[in-house]
């Protein structure tokens, strides 16, 4: 099994493998051109964040960071406001109609506890899944594994540490729910 095939699974790969740092570094030429080449929004911009995101079919303001880019999915009509950081080893899910704001965080990145098999540099990842029609406002922050349920609200400069359900407004580090919508 390859390294791309064990991160795809959600197992721990290494990610210094040949193909996953090749497909990092075309990652990054592609952010350097989404980010830097193009000053407005045209045809250019659309085909370079299409070849980035291969299933984005949302909007994506620059600057915009990954480490993949085929790992996620924007849903129609989302909206990923400026300085998004997305850490895709695993899939990232955004549905319909969904809006993050400037400087949120979706890290699915996942170390080893263990200081001896941190060391060695493996990694995984846990998938991240925002539903249809919800709002995260700026500096939000999800972490590994997290589900938020359709028509959520996280509050700006929440820390998400575990699942919200849908038609909740959560805030606070970490997130806890505020209230039913």
């Amino acid at each position: 099994m390859t390294e791309r095939e064990k991160m795809t699974r959600g197992e721990w790969f290494d990610p210094k493998d040949e193909e996953l740092t090749a497909a990092r570094l075309q990652a990054t030429r592609l952010m350097h051109r989404f980010n830097v080449e193009h000053d407005d929004h045209g045809p250019a911009y659309r085909r370079t964040m299409i070849e980035l995101c291969p299933d984005c079919h949302g909007f994506i303001r620059a600057p915009f960071y990954c480490d993949y880019g085929f790992n996620i999915h924007i849903g129609k009509g989302a909206f990923v406001n400026f300085d998004c950081v997305f850490l895709d080893l695993a899939p990232i899910r955004i549905g319909d109609r969904t809006m993050l704001g400037p400087k949120v965080q979706l890290l699915t990145a996942h170390h080893p506890f263990d200081a001896e098999e941190r060391a060695t540099g493996k990694e995984a990842g846990r998938p991240i899944v925002i539903g249809d029609d919800c709002w995260l406002g700026g500096g939000v922050i999800v972490c590994p594994g997290v589900t938020i349920g359709d028509r959520s609200i996280i509050g700006a400069g929440a820390v998400v540490t575990h699942d919200i359900p849908s038609d909740t407004i959560a805030a606070g580090n970490p997130a806890r729910i505020i209230r039913k919508l």
